[in-house]
């Protein structure tokens, strides 16, 4: 059995019908047939031209109509794409295999790796486009995959990084400052940072993370989100809506210092948090050493001798003076510890919300990308990504990356729960699978396997996405990465 058919044979609808093509994918003849008509039309063959127009249409209307019967309701999945899918037919040919494999929905990555799908000429970010050094550099993809899209039938998101600015945005002399740092003097350019869970176990040297206060990067990522929405994407997804995570102990953030807030802007408005003047100085003296003495609370108390309690936003004003000093300074360090980790959230909140504002004037749906496992303390710790999902709005679709690998999909399944049960509204839960159809990779199961599990586990799904389209297509996107555009 081939991967095509493999693969529906585990997204069969409930009843299929002689209305629909069985499985919401296309029959090797109806595929082979589309294919040879756009190589036709590519030869100026008019004919060809129109069958080809006619035979999309009809892919388009029955893909609808089967997702309507077929679970899950929809089937996304992730693309890249490169300038060589500028030359006729590329983009064509790519969302063909999108619908003959029986998705509805395509993310179309638009700002990754410091770079942006905007036609170099109409490119008004600090970014690089993806188009630029090639004769295609004023082509604007991103519309046109939209528009390809589209006439598919398929639901074409715009998906973008976010705290990720890649390095490039750094290596300008006036965006520097922006750069997220720790209480180690290290940035997140050179401190080591962890492969992507998922991964192939290589970390990107272009990444590179923001400090989600600093207003030019807010100004920034602002202006990116409203040049994308002008080509009118039919939803956004938010990716790297979190802090790093580094290798080893690293992985886990249990010192204030671990903590990416070190950054002028982040220390500024910490420092706005404080309610007082003894509050103030003790969280600076608290991020300086990471830690606070008993001198310190003897100093501020002299200094500052007409106030009373030290206060910053969240503390209620429970008296302390009754308390040995030593037991005043473990209540008052544990208190800024959690205030710390709260405004480094709150960082990320914010800076999300800057994105997600345009698309929500705009009436499209937005959703964040983040991992399940993200938000979980370890030990007196956190997970250093400090990607506490539970706390995003529940107006966005939820996408957890769904990617634990342990030889089989129950842990996936596990993942999956344990999202659906926090969830606000869960029916804007989507999953994220990483996989490929009949292939077992790095010890996780192949993709259809993990559906089947989900279909039997959770049937109250509504959505699944698939990363990514490289993997399901490893030729088709070998092809189009290295070629003379």
């Amino acid at each position: 059995m081939t991967a095509l058919g493999l693969f529906a044979s585990m997204m069969a609808p409930a009843s299929a019908t002689a209305q629909v093509p069985p499985y919401c994918q296309q029959t090797p003849q109806a595929i082979a047939e589309k294919s040879r008509l756009l190589r036709a039309l590519l030869k100026g063959d008019r004919k060809a031209a129109n069958q080809y127009k006619g035979l999309v249409a009809k892919h388009a209307a029955q893909l609808q109509r089967c997702r309507r019967q077929t679970w899950p309701q929809t089937a996304a999945i992730w693309l890249r794409l490169y300038p060589c899918d500028a030359r006729p037919g590329s983009l064509e040919a790519v969302m063909d295999r999108i619908v003959d494999r029986g998705y509805s929905q395509v993310y179309v990555e638009t700002f990754a790796t410091s770079k942006v799908l905007l036609p170099e000429d109409r490119n008004p970010t600090p970014w690089r486009s993806v188009m630029a050094g090639t004769r295609a550099r004023n082509v604007d993809l991103l519309g046109k995959a939209i528009q390809k899209g589209r006439d598919r039938g398929l639901k074409v998101y715009s998906w973008m990084f976010t705290l990720n600015f890649g390095s490039d945005y750094f290596n300008r002399g006036d965006r520097s400052q922006a750069l997220a740092r720790n209480g180690f003097g290290q940035d997140t350019l050179t401190a080591r940072l962890a492969p992507v869970d998922g991964s192939q176990g290589f970390t990107s040297v272009d990444d590179a993370f923001v400090d989600p206060y600093d207003p030019q990067a807010r100004k920034d990522f602002a202006n990116l989100v409203n040049t994308v929405m002008r080509h009118k994407p039919d939803g956004v997804l938010f990716d790297y809506v979190r802090y790093p995570r580094l290798i080893g102990a690293g992985s886990v953030t249990s010192r204030v210092q671990d903590l990416w807030i070190y950054g002028n802007a982040s220390r500024t408005i910490f420092f706005r948090r404080a309610l007082n003047y003894k509050g103030m100085e003790l969280m600076r003296r608290y991020l300086q050493q990471g830690f606070l003495k008993v001198s310190d609370l003897k100093d501020v108390n002299q200094q500052y001798p007409q106030e009373g309690e030290p206060m910053w936003q969240g503390r209620t004003n429970k008296p302390l003076s009754k308390l040995p000093l030593a037991q005043q300074v473990s209540v008052l360090q544990s208190e800024l510890w959690r205030l710390s980790i709260a405004h480094a959230f709150q960082g990320v909140y914010e800076f999300l919300n800057v994105g997600v504002e345009p698309v929500r004037r705009a009436k499209l749906p937005a959703g964040v990308v983040f991992f399940p496992e993200g938000n979980q303390s370890v030990g007196q710790g956190y997970d250093s990504r400090l990607q506490f999902w539970e706390y995003f709005p529940q107006y966005l679709e939820w996408h957890p990356m769904s990617y634990a690998v342990c030889g089989k999909p129950d842990c996936i399944v596990n993942q999956i729960r344990r999202v659906l049960t926090i969830a606000p509204n869960p029916s804007q839960v989507k999953p994220v699978l990483a996989g490929i159809w009949q292939e077992k990779t790095s010890n996780r199961p192949p993709l259809e396997v993990q559906v089947q599990a989900l279909r039997q586990s959770v049937p109250q799904l509504r959505s699944l996405s698939h990363f990514a389209y490289s993997w399901q297509e490893p030729g088709s996107d070998r092809d189009r990465k290295y070629c003379t555009p």
